[in-house]
């Protein structure tokens, strides 16, 4: 009866269920899975919100690709980053879910495929299969650092013409790792040769760990689209509102604006509230930006320093991003380490498996919790490890 868009099976894993429980016992635990800012004790400026009530809200007026208003404050956030995205080459979608479905339909017909890294956040394989998209592998490699493995995209795109798009996500979670300028220059170069678009998940461009992050659409080799929104941004992911900026040669980009207008304007799913305020909540929301990015840095350092007096374990390089990896001794699997780490240390964590690394043994944690919290269940969680390593 149902579509083979979805999974035969929608059973839940043991470690949801062991969450599950513990809520339900009123056992404490931290959550260092924690990826909601606005359950992370962060300060909203008062009255952040209040631009969502504006009189032009209550006037409806659609544009397919977004309002004036919405795209302009796009274009000034890309700007705010270094980049020169004008309003006309920005889309406002309603979340960066909606803008990689939105960009499924642009460029690929059912049957075709798009690449995208490993590991990685398990979002895209679920959006390509709604749409009826394949989506192939590419490795992320670890030594020392990360790389993009560029030959792995290089034969994929020399031996299938149903390859679309090359997923970037800069920085990736949770390896934190981002696109370097070699790589990106390879990566643009294939996709012109081939005709395949480049899509640059770019949403925790603001949170690096060190230095500043650059971005994928400052190349316009290839058809390129940058995914941003209000959720990492400024800490907003109930407003609902994400964005596209299109770079690349000017004849894609006019045809690809074109199509995406056809596209969006089938739908025109966001909100006339959230483009009416988009350009106060960026700015008004910086200081949030602030928090987090002070955060994650404050937490990334206290988890080196711990992760160092621990021999059995170690921290992997990260460059951005708000989630650490921290390689531990596979002597068994990850989810048992990680339900052991639950019921004995009071600590939630992710297991590789879930970002399809594709060895063990590996946990991923989030750095956004409060100080207060994050450094003792760190703390916690290396201790048992260590006990039964």
């Amino acid at each position: 009866m149902f579509s083979s868009r979805l999974p035969g099976s929608l059973a839940r894993n043991r470690l949801s269920l062991a969450v599950e429980r513990a809520r339900t016992d009123a056992r404490p635990f931290t959550d260092l899975t924690e990826s909601n800012p606005t359950r992370a004790g962060f300060s909203y400026p008062p009255g952040l919100l209040e631009p969502l009530a504006q009189h032009a809200a209550l006037r409806y007026e659609p544009e397919p690709l977004g309002m004036f208003a919405g795209r302009q404050a796009a274009s000034g956030d890309f700007l705010r980053r270094g980049i020169p995205v004008p309003p006309e080459r920005s889309v406002i979608t309603a979340s960066t879910s909606e803008a990689y479905s939105v960009l499924f339909k642009l460029l690929c017909d059912p049957g075709d495929t798009v690449l995208a890294p490993r590991p990685s956040y398990p979002l895209v394989e679920h959006l390509t299969r709604l749409d009826a998209v394949g989506v192939e592998p590419y490795d992320l490699e670890y030594h020392d650092r990360w790389s993009i493995d560029v030959d792995r995209i290089r034969r994929a795109l020399e031996h299938s013409s149903r390859t679309r798009a090359v997923i970037v996500v800069s920085p990736n979670n949770p390896t934190g790792s981002i696109v370097s300028r070699d790589e990106l220059d390879a990566i643009s170069s294939l996709c012109r040769k081939h005709g395949t678009a480049l899509i640059a998940d770019e949403v925790f461009a603001d949170y690096p760990l060190q230095g500043r992050l650059s971005s994928v659409l400052l190349q316009n080799d290839a058809l390129t689209f940058g995914l941003g929104g209000l959720s990492k941004s400024v800490g907003l992911p109930q407003i609902k509102l994400g964005w596209i900026g299109v770079n690349g040669p000017d004849d894609l980009v006019r045809d690809a604006l074109e199509r995406l207008e056809t596209i969006c304007d089938t739908y025109l799913s966001v909100s006339t509230p959230a483009q009416v305020a988009a350009a106060s909540l960026l700015t008004e929301g910086a200081s949030v930006r602030s928090q987090i990015c002070a955060r994650v840095v404050e937490n990334h350092r206290a988890l080196s320093k711990a992760v160092e007096a621990c021999p059995a374990c170690s921290l992997l390089h990260a460059e951005g991003g708000w989630y650490a990896v921290v390689q531990v001794p596979a002597t068994r699997a990850e989810e048992a380490l990680v339900l052991d780490l639950l019921q004995n240390a009071e600590v939630l964590v992710h297991p590789g498996y879930f970002f399809d690394f594709q060895r063990e043994a590996f946990i991923v944690v989030s750095l956004l919790p409060e100080p207060q919290l994050f450094v003792p269940a760190i703390a916690r969680m290396l201790a048992e490890i260590a006990r039964v390593s």
